[in-house]
């Protein structure tokens, strides 16, 4: 099997994290070096030679499409985005495939197969109607919705500092203080929020945008303490705190 030196380009640290540790199971990719920008990434692209890299598009100092304009070196380009408008430029410039994040796991396997595919034939172009269906799959949400007897409320993404799961229902604890019960399973939750929701535990997930401060706990465990009026204590479990360590550089 071959293994791709690769280089991941985004200006977003937590979306270089997530996309690290998704690729970490297949052994495909040798994670080589990255970049926090366009121009960075030309940098690190010219001197490491790489033979596959992992390209946002809407970044500072230079964009995605314009790094690629400079290159001298041309390694496969895989683009992620959470800009579907890019689309069409995107193959144009004969990439392998367009990830929209938050990106999946499911998703990216398919990538994979297609890599493999360009090591016996070139990747063939997608009909601009196939195309735009696959990308039409997955939308960034800004609201979850509640029921309250005959009323549907939408809360905001903002406003929920974290979800958890009691017995058999999942509830969102807003910055109010108050909880909403939801129809959502945690790990339904998961796959449908933004990279900021990070899982912490098997029952909760946190927004990670109203994290006040991070204490280390017993057995490796962290304890988040959150933003809100409560002063929320959040103790992850044992087995996530290493990729959590690893998120947050700590």
């Amino acid at each position: 099997m071959k293994t791709w030196k690769t280089v991941i380009i985004d200006d977003e640290q937590l979306a270089r994290q997530r996309l690290k540790r998704l690729l970490k199971p297949f052994d495909e990719f040798e994670i080589i070096g990255e970049a926090a920008n366009g121009a960075d990434g030309l940098e690190q692209i010219e001197l490491l030679k790489p033979e596959l890299i992992f390209l946002d598009i809407e970044m500072p100092v230079l964009n995605g499409f314009e790094m690629l304009s400079r290159l001298q070196h041309q390694p496969k380009v895989i683009f992620t985005t959470a800009y579907d408008q890019y689309a069409i430029k995107a193959f144009e410039e004969d990439s392998i495939d367009y990830l929209l994040k938050p990106i999946e796991t499911e998703r990216l396997e398919k990538t994979v197969k297609k890599l493999h595919l360009t090591m016996q034939q070139p990747a063939p172009s997608l009909p601009i109607e196939a195309l735009m269906k696959q990308l039409m799959v997955k939308k960034e949400i800004k609201t979850l919705t509640v029921k309250i007897g005959d009323k549907i409320l939408l809360i905001k993404l903002d406003d929920i500092i974290y979800i958890e799961a009691e017995d058999k229902y999942v509830f969102l604890h807003t910055a109010d203080g108050k909880k909403h019960l939801t129809d959502f399973t945690i790990s339904g939750l998961e796959e449908k929020l933004p990279e900021r929701f990070a899982r912490i535990h098997r029952s909760t997930l946190i927004n990670t945008d109203c994290i006040k401060e991070i204490r280390r706990g017993f057995n490796g465990a962290l304890v988040f303490m959150m933003n809100n009026v409560a002063g929320s204590k959040l103790t992850s479990s044992r087995s996530n705190g290493e990729v959590l360590r690893e998120r947050f550089d700590i």
